[in-house]
Parts: structure tokens; C-alpha cells; sequence
């Protein structure tokens, strides 16, 4: 009964992003593509609210982070050195019946041998590297080949030497990127949790070795305040230390920030630890001059810094985000009750018949236009009925719908009803600006 009801949270959050225009299924007027989706007008909006919150916190807000935006194409000695070439890879397992090909570690253990489409035998493990290769320039031969970047980490690391030779940054400090990846899954699934096209957002934090646990530590918490301070539900969030065995190859130490999805308890976001690997492996040095000794000569004072690497989904972080604001306590009344920061649309413009002159002039031209110059992310709703605006703005998560009637021509007040309490105030137009101001902060 309980997966039930979790599906069928799901398929209502799955049917109010395409009704809505938050996302939509990839390629969908050919049949779709699995594993990839496009983001409508207001999944485009909320995704860049939590990127501008990540880059806010974690770039802007700080001295020691340097923002980076690398290729996504890079040359293959990068992946390489990297281990991705060699090691990048899942267990895949296919059907000798139907043919289709699973992911053997997600399997059910008591029936690994069994197909969980047709039921027939699955053959033997067989490890399956996802990234996805392709070739450069008009020749093609094996010094063509190129890979879609399966993660913006080994963008940052093979800029750390032009970051240090810019801007001379000292110990510790940070590079931060936000960008596209791409992975070829055996089996996308659960909506945009597991995709073959997403984007993260990620820090590499440069460090002394003998600092890392300090700064685990810091990071940990700056993630979890974060989290706190976008709207995730913190009920839903747990922190996961992945057993030695588990850790990635490169990673010394992993904490995994787990969300509890209607699918399953699930990697929402990472924090590793990963030593000196990639910087070693590139071959890369730092001269930390705070710790060197003149009297020794130059080039005494080389080392090679160790790294903490804070990583964000945003795919992830906006299904968390979806589920941790949907609200259906009223059932008749469904809404996504986002943070006003975060949601697509900070207010609903109306005036409360579009038949009448009088009210759409008063309403374009002395509060939409306003309001639109000052916050952007107005919309402006004359469709149906108010009661039908109201629940439709709802269902967007608009924490504000301000709607211009015949008192408003005497008054110049409006009405201004809250998404959460659906109780409705006066508030005068010339005091709107600073009304929303106040509730946004």
C-alpha cells in the first residue's frame, strides 16, 4: 500500500511538470528518447534559481572561489590520465531472450540470474564504460577521438595551473563550475533522477593535506545549510559515510547526502575527499610560498594540494526540491509550496476580468509593468475565472497572486493573496515593490 501511494506521488509530480511547463519527455513528438528531457518555460526558471542560489553561496559570496566554465569536449589524454578510459564502467548484464540489458549491481539479489522484463536468463556480467565517444575534425583515425565529458571535475583540474598563473590564489582556495555532463546509463530511469544528459554543480577545493579534515568538516555543513536555505525538505535528507570498499577509486573519503525519494532513498548530492589523485595525475604542482623556505632557494616550496570536492546534482537537486514542495493536504488543492526565493514565479498578475478595459490597462500599464522591471519573474494570468487563475498559479508554486478590481480605479489598492494561507490583504500599489521585498527576505 505504502509503494503505492509513493508511485503514485510520482506520476502526479510527473503529470503536473508537463501540465505545468516545468519539463517535458526528450524527442517526445518521435516516440521520445530515454534518458533525456527538455525543461519548459518554468523548469528553466526554477533550475536557474538554484544554480544562481549555488553560485550566490559558493562564488559570489566568498573570496577564495574561482569561477570556471570548461569544454565540454576535452582532448582523451585528459580522461586518460583521469582513469575514466580504463575504468569508467558498469556492470551490464543482457537477456539471452528479449535482449534487454540491465545494470547487474541494481538487480534484485535473489533473482540475479532472472530477467525482470520477460523472465528469461541473463547472461554473464559484463563491464560497460559510459562514456560517450565521438570523433573531431574531417579525419578519422585514433587521434580523433574525443568523449563527451562524463563529469565537469576534470575541467576544473586541468585549468589549476591557469587559475594559480591568473590570479595567484593562496591556500586554500577553490575553482567552482556549473555545467553539462554526459553518461551513457544501461538504464535511465525514475524520471530526471538518472539521465544520459545532466548538469552539475560542482567545487574543487584546494587544500594542505594535513587540513582535510578540517575542511570536510566545513563543507559538510556548508552543504546541509544550503540545502536548508533552498527549501529541501532536511526531514528527507541523511548523510551516508560510503563503506572503503565503495569508495570511488579516486576517493579517499565519501559522504553521501541520501534523499528519500518516492522510489527509494537515493544519492541526492557527494562530498569526497580525493587526496592528491587528479592533480598527480596530471602532473600538476603549486608553489606554496606561505610554507617554503628562502633560505633553502627557489622551488623548495612545491607541493601538490590535496583536494575536497563538494558535488551538486541539479537534476537531482530540482526532483528534491518538486517533491519537497509539493503539498496535498487539501487534496481538492495541490500546490508547490517552494520557498519564495526559488520559485519560477515570484507573483501573478490579474485583473479580474479581461473583458473590461478599464481593469487590463489599469492592471498592464500601473502594476505589472512595475512589478515585472523590479523582479522579473512576474507572469501576468487573465485566463478563466479567478478561482481557476488562483489554483493554476498554485500548482506553479506562485507564493503571490495580486489582482487589480473596480476598487482599485478609486483606491489604487490591490488584492493580494497568499499561495500557502489563501487569506487576501489590501495593499496599495505604490507599497507593492517593498510589500514583496519584505516577504521575500
Amino acid at each position: 500500500m505504502a509503494k503505492e501511494k509513493e508511485n503514485e506521488i510520482m506520476e502526479k509530480i510527473v503529470s503536473l511538470c508537463k501540465r505545468r511547463g516545468f519539463i517535458f519527455q526528450g524527442s517526445e513528438i518521435y516516440g521520445g528518447l530515454a534518458g533525456t528531457f527538455d525543461w519548459g518555460h518554468f523548469g528553466v526558471a526554477l533550475k536557474n534559481n538554484i544554480k544562481q542560489a549555488w553560485w550566490k553561496k559558493f562564488v559570489d559570496g566568498r573570496r577564495d572561489m574561482y569561477g570556471i566554465d570548461a569544454a565540454i569536449l576535452m582532448s582523451s589524454k585528459v580522461w586518460e590520465a583521469s582513469g575514466h578510459v580504463a575504468g569508467f564502467s558498469d556492470p551490464m548484464v543482457e537477456c539471452q531472450k528479449c535482449k534487454r540489458r540491465f545494470r547487474a549491481d541494481q538487480l534484485d539479489p535473489n533473482l540475479q540470474e532472472i530477467c525482470p522484463e520477460c523472465g528469461g536468463k541473463l547472461g554473464e556480467p559484463k563491464q560497460f564504460n559510459m562514456m560517450f565517444q565521438t570523433k573531431v575534425g574531417a579525419v578519422e583515425d585514433s587521434s580523433s577521438v574525443a568523449y563527451l565529458r562524463p563529469e565537469t571535475a576534470q575541467g576544473i583540474f586541468v585549468n589549476f595551473k591557469n587559475t594559480v598563473d591568473a590570479f595567484h590564489p593562496k591556500l586554500p582556495f577553490g575553482m567552482a563550475q556549473i555545467g553539462k555532463a554526459f553518461r551513457n546509463e544501461i538504464t535511465p530511469r525514475d524520471f530526471i533522477f538518472r539521465q544520459r544528459e545532466f548538469e552539475q554543480m560542482e567545487i574543487e577545493y584546494f587544500i594542505r593535506e594535513t587540513d582535510w579534515e578540517k575542511y570536510f568538516e566545513y563543507w559538510k555543513e556548508q552543504m546541509s545549510a544550503w540545502m536548508e536555505e533552498c527549501g529541501f525538505d532536511m526531514t528527507k535528507i541523511h548523510e551516508l559515510e560510503v563503506a572503503p570498499e565503495d569508495l570511488a577509486h579516486y576517493s579517499k573519503r565519501t559522504v553521501d547526502f541520501e534523499f528519500d525519494y518516492p522510489f527509494g532513498r537515493k544519492e541526492l548530492f557527494g562530498l569526497a575527499y580525493r587526496g592528491s589523485f587528479d592533480l598527480s595525475n596530471h602532473k600538476l604542482e603549486y608553489v606554496d610560498e606561505e610554507n617554503s623556505d628562502p633560505s633553502t632557494g627557489s622551488g623548495q616550496g612545491k607541493m601538490v594540494p590535496h583536494v575536497i570536492e563538494p558535488t551538486f546534482g541539479v537534476d537531482r537537486a530540482m526532483l528534491a526540491i518538486l517533491l519537497s514542495a509539493y503539498n496535498e493536504e487539501d487534496p481538492e488543492r495541490p500546490f508547490l509550496k517552494f520557498k519564495p526565493s526559488m520559485a519560477p514565479v515570484i507573483c501573478a498578475v490579474s485583473p479580474l476580468l479581461k473583458n473590461k478595459p478599464e481593469l487590463v490597462e489599469y492592471a498592464n500599464a500601473k502594476v505589472y509593468a512595475m512589478l515585472k522591471n523590479e523582479f522579473g519573474r512576474v507572469a501576468w494570468d487573465d485566463n478563466g475565472n479567478i478561482g481557476k487563475r488562483y489554483r493554476r498559479q498554485d500548482e506553479i508554486g506562485t507564493p503571490w497572486c495580486i489582482v487589480i478590481d473596480f476598487d482599485t480605479l478609486t483606491d489604487d489598492s490591490v488584492t493580494v493573496r497568499d499561495r500557502d494561507t489563501g487569506t487576501q490583504e489590501r495593499v496599495k500599489v505604490s507599497d507593492l515593490v517593498s510589500y514583496i521585498k519584505n516577504k521575500l527576505n
